[in-house]
């Protein structure tokens, strides 16, 4: 009889070699949102961090090699910022990253994108309805994928748990960032524990095959996070699932 380990690498093995087919055929590889949260509990030192954090990952080495792998066809990118349930801001629209240039320029668009105007609350329900009218426009991907950062939980607008059951967010996976933040009224009791925003992350938000919550420390991890974020959801089924 075959081992339960080598039935289970032999599935992902399989899984993995019928996602390249599928890929080989579509326009792109993977479809990947990138929504990063600018509610009031995330000050304009903060932000800084995120979006420049964000770029860094995106060019960091190992990130690079596989976003520019010349075996698969691209990945394609999008990135909004978020707060209130009216309040987001498309600072990356569908961009092919198929060459280094094209990296290039979409890195550097992240890191200069301007805050928007503040909305202290924290929608992310309606950040996701926003990624869902994203993935609508979305170029031809076998796999679509809403990667979504914040320092608080959802305080307002449409519950997250009841919008990932929607019939859109059927083949995208939802993967979060929780970032430990300062302010109490945006964070209740676990202002000082990133480990609790990580739980309700994983209790409310994510949804999909393999989704997973990556934490930072704090702002100043965010890049470190970010780009361990980015390796997991970018690597093959086989390399990047549990």
């Amino acid at each position: 009889m075959v081992e339960h380990a080598q039935l289970g690498a032999l599935v992902r093995t399989l899984a993995a070699l019928l996602l390249l087919t599928g890929a080989a055929a579509a326009e792109c590889r993977q479809g990947l949102v990138l929504a990063l949260d600018v509610s009031a509990s995330v000050n304009a030192g903060e932000y800084r961090l995120q979006a420049e954090g964000t770029s860094a990952a995106l060019l960091a080495s190992e990130v690079r090699a596989i976003l520019l792998d010349p075996t698969a066809p691209p990945v394609a990118l999008a990135a909004f910022l978020w707060s209130g349930p009216e309040a987001q801001t498309l600072i990356l629209p569908w961009t092919l990253i198929d060459s280094g240039a094209a990296l290039d320029a979409a890195s550097a668009r992240i890191a200069a994108a301007p805050r928007p105007p503040v909305d202290g609350r924290t929608a992310i329900g309606a950040a996701m309805l926003f990624a869902e009218a994203l993935f609508a426009s979305a170029p031809d991907c076998p796999l679509l994928t809403l990667d979504i950062s914040g320092d608080g939980e959802n305080n307002a607008g449409p519950a997250p748990q009841s919008v990932r059951r929607r019939p859109a967010f059927g083949g995208v996976t939802i993967n979060a960032l929780a970032v430990k933040g300062d302010l109490p009224w945006d964070h209740g009791d676990f202002a000082t524990h990133v480990g609790a925003l990580s739980a309700y992350f994983t209790d409310a938000v994510i949804h999909g095959p393999g989704a997973f919550v990556e934490r930072a420390w704090d702002y100043t991890d965010f890049e470190a996070a970010m780009t361990r974020k980015l390796l997991r959801e970018l690597s093959p089924p086989m390399l990047g699932a549990r």
